[in-house]
């Protein structure tokens, strides 16, 4: 759906500038500086007509690489896959277009219903006995995962795998930064049985776990692709009387074990690949999800199920009150708002394709991971951590930055760069035939 120029006039400019009591729109500026004010135009083009933009405009978009039209490889947090045109269609329509906070459940029940059946899905997804109506994003919600461990356990240190996303780390360092919570980041395996695995470092972990320690972050998989063994780390941390907070890929969550299932006291990550684009990296959709002891201290919106004065089934914000939202100073997180058009399409999404259809998805993209990895073995180059994977991992190439210029040149959008490989990632859309093609100009390139 498009939306519609509507456009206002002289008059009705003037009139609106009456009625809030000002001469001119230069009055509503008045508290800016004029030393900071632009006083001269703006150095734009001539005007041109609305076909002459549309031309414009169409030209200059055929100068990107979209993932719609060419082999994307790129992962690492947000993935490309397959959306049903019915998500765009469902969320389009005009009764979802704001998604300010439904505090009057009389007029909100199907924004209410739509968040509540995504907190369904999420806590059935993540082995949870709860799930709030979504964060911004998988690194806030982490962030607030770690808050809710350093309140709930009354400690101040975090353990946190090197294996998890670096800009979850980032985030998480930056935001912690003047708080009397101390993060701790523990290595990964480079060398494990023999061979490179890219797991968290047990031994290095479960030497830092101390009566100080609040909560162990571990990701799997991990930002490497590669699997951990969250069961044999919860074992430990609960003896330690910390939480365990694991951060997930929801796909890989139709083929693997929940990690409530696993030991995970907290589970969180982004749902991003459920229904929504890449969009350049945003909008994001962050889901967050708990074991029933904490679900009082969850953050963000929650949304429960009631019976009216007639019995009638019904919804309603709840657990919360409205000044975790409103009262910011008062507040016990630092999330007022969800995504709440993000996670109606992460709901629709994940009614449209079913349990069946999820893990298919996710069968699927790991198919086509193994056959990319030993695809790319027979052509002589090497995988960077040897340890089973879900659907990316990291191929070793001597100068990343170049081989992905190389591969753009050739109309393939390849991984993200680490220091010495290429992190590539595998979805349902991509083909044997696109990764063929991958393997052949990586396979051609010298990586010394």
């Amino acid at each position: 759906m498009k939306s519609a120029y509507i456009p206002v006039t002289d008059e009705q400019q003037a009139q609106m500038l009456r009625e809030i009591g000002v001469n001119s729109a230069d009055d509503l500026f008045a508290a800016i500086p004029e030393s900071l004010k632009l006083n001269r135009g703006l150095d734009l083009p001539a005007p041109l007509s609305e076909f002459e933009l549309k031309k414009a405009a169409q030209t200059l978009a055929k100068k990107n690489l979209d993932a719609g039209s060419h082999s994307c490889f790129l992962g690492a947090g947000i993935y490309d896959h397959i959306i049903p045109s019915a998500v765009k269609h469902i969320i389009s329509r005009q009764e979802f277009y704001t998604a300010y906070t439904p505090y009057q459940p009389e007029i909100s029940q199907g924004v209410l219903q739509s968040m509540f059946e995504y907190q369904t899905m999420i806590a059935e997804l993540t082995g949870m006995d709860a799930a709030n109506a979504s964060v911004y994003d998988g690194a806030t919600a982490l962030y607030e995962a770690v808050l809710l461990a350093a309140r709930y356990t009354g400690r101040n240190e975090v353990l946190i795998a090197r294996s998890v996303n670096p800009q979850y780390r980032k985030v998480l360092s930056s935001v912690l930064r003047y708080s009397d919570i101390t993060i701790r980041e523990i290595g990964f395996y480079h060398q494990e049985e023999g061979e490179k695995s890219g797991r968290i470092n047990r031994n290095e972990l479960f030497g830092a776990i101390t009566e100080k320690t609040a909560a162990v972050v571990i990701q799997s998989p991990n930002f490497f692709g590669v699997m951990e063994d969250l069961k044999a780390v919860s074992a430990k941390v609960k003896e330690a009387g910390a939480l365990l907070i694991a951060v997930c890929d929801p796909v890989s969550l139709g083929v693997f074990e929940s990690p409530g299932a696993l030991g995970a006291d907290i589970a969180i990550g982004e749902a991003q690949p459920l229904g929504n684009p890449m969009n350049f990296g945003g909008p994001l959709l962050g889901y967050f999800a708990v074991k029933a002891p904490y679900l009082r201290r969850m953050p963000g919106r929650i949304v429960g199920e009631t019976t009216d004065s007639e019995g009638r089934r019904g919804f309603v914000l709840t657990i919360q009150a409205r000044e975790q939202h409103i009262r910011r100073e008062k507040a016990s997180s630092n999330i007022c708002s969800n995504q709440a058009l993000n996670a109606l399409a992460a709901t629709i999404y994940l009614c449209l394709v079913g349990p069946k259809g999820l893990r298919e998805i996710a069968l699927r993209s790991h198919q086509l991971a193994v056959y990319a990895s030993r695809q790319l073995e027979a052509a002589g180059l090497k995988l960077k951590h040897r340890h089973p994977f879900f659907r990316e991992f990291a191929v070793q190439a001597g100068d990343p930055a170049r081989a992905n210029r190389v591969l753009l040149a050739d109309g393939i959008i390849g991984g993200y760069e680490l220091a010495d490989s290429l992190l590539l990632a595998f979805t349902e859309k991509r083909t044997r035939e696109q990764i063929d093609r991958l393997v052949s100009i990586l396979g051609g390139i010298k990586h010394g």
